[in-house]
């Protein structure tokens, strides 16, 4: 395989990863956000009454599809590719839609110091990719 269809491969493989593991962050984090405080529930219902408000919520069930969905491709990216440049990349770049994220959709407040770090990790990686 050349160089560049090489590096378009791995670039495809790490987008995919970083897509579906930050889809199941953002839904998994709203599901639980949703349900309410599990310690409330538990103490209601008890630990079946909990498992039951999570494993019931059809948000939280998506985001555990889009979780393995994000192990999986990782596994074939890892097949296919250089463990040196996948891992690193899908974390530190899962990192960073994860910020975007939760301030777009969960409304969550990311302040300049994570913001920053987002952009140094966005650094980081060009840097691995060449």
């Amino acid at each position: 395989m050349s160089h560049t269809h090489s590096l378009l491969w791995d670039t495809l493989m790490i987008g995919a990863i970083v897509l579906w593991a930050t889809a199941g962050d953002v839904l998994i984090a709203s599901a639980l956000r949703k349900i309410g405080d599990l310690d409330r529930i538990r103490a209601v219902s008890g630990i079946p009454g909990a498992a039951m408000a999570v494993l019931g919520s059809p948000r939280f069930a998506f985001g555990v599809v889009c979780m393995a969905l994000s192990f999986f491709s990782l596994l074939f990216a890892l097949s296919h590719g250089d463990l040196t440049l996948i891992g690193p990349a899908a974390a530190s770049l899962t990192f960073v839609t994860n910020a975007v994220a939760a301030k777009f959709f969960l409304g969550e407040n990311v302040d300049r110091r994570r913001w920053l770090a987002a952009v140094f990790v966005c650094i980081g990686v060009a840097l691995l990719a060449h």
